[in-house]
């Protein structure tokens, strides 16, 4: 199972791989109880772990990254129902936190899922597509900057060429109506 098929849904605890997506919900399969279900959009919001960020005294982290730092500390996880536990384990795990801007509530859930995906033996990174690209040679490079300037040419002529055959039409149109 991959990080990046894993969502939350509003509505329904703890952590589901997507199975599918359709155009009023999507299938998805709990990690606790492998219980496959339909989930409706009209009912629940998805979101995919990957693109939870948490605020910091910096710029925002991508869950994965604290999650990371979860996984490295070798201190024990708090109790869910101590909050002063759950504030001092995370003031240790990840002191650049802003403790103003994330609630106990989001640390809560940040532990529900910790859990969750040591216990289903889920590897913690990121997309490896961005680590590819951010990669690539300079000559993709190149072609990348130079390309949006074509596209740019390209659609200004066309656009261009679309108002010269539309404005005649218009000009005919118009008398038509007036004459009736």
């Amino acid at each position: 199972m991959e990080y990046q098929k894993l969502v939350a849904v509003s509505g329904l605890s703890g952590l589901f791989e997507l199975v599918n997506s359709k155009t009023d919900g999507a299938i998805v399969k709990s990690l606790d109880d492998k219980v496959t279900r339909f989930a409706s959009s009209r009912s629940h919001q998805f979101s995919h772990l990957e693109s939870i960020e948490i605020y910091t005294i910096g710029d925002n982290v991508n869950l994965v990254e604290v999650f990371i730092a979860m996984d490295k500390n070798e201190k024990e996880l708090p109790p869910v129902k101590d909050e002063k536990a759950i504030r001092a384990y995370f003031n240790e795990v990840y002191p650049n936190m802003d403790f103003d801007r994330v609630y106990t509530s989001d640390m809560k859930k940040m532990i529900r899922w910790f859990e969750i995906l040591k216990k289903n033996n889920i590897e913690l990174n990121l997309r490896q597509e961005d680590e590819e690209e951010e990669g690539g040679t300079e000559e993709v490079a190149a072609a990348a900057t130079e390309e949006p300037a074509v596209k740019e040419v390209a659609s200004e002529t066309a656009t261009a060429g679309a108002k010269e055959k539309k404005a005649p039409a218009k000009k005919k149109a118009a008398p038509d109506k007036k004459e009736k």
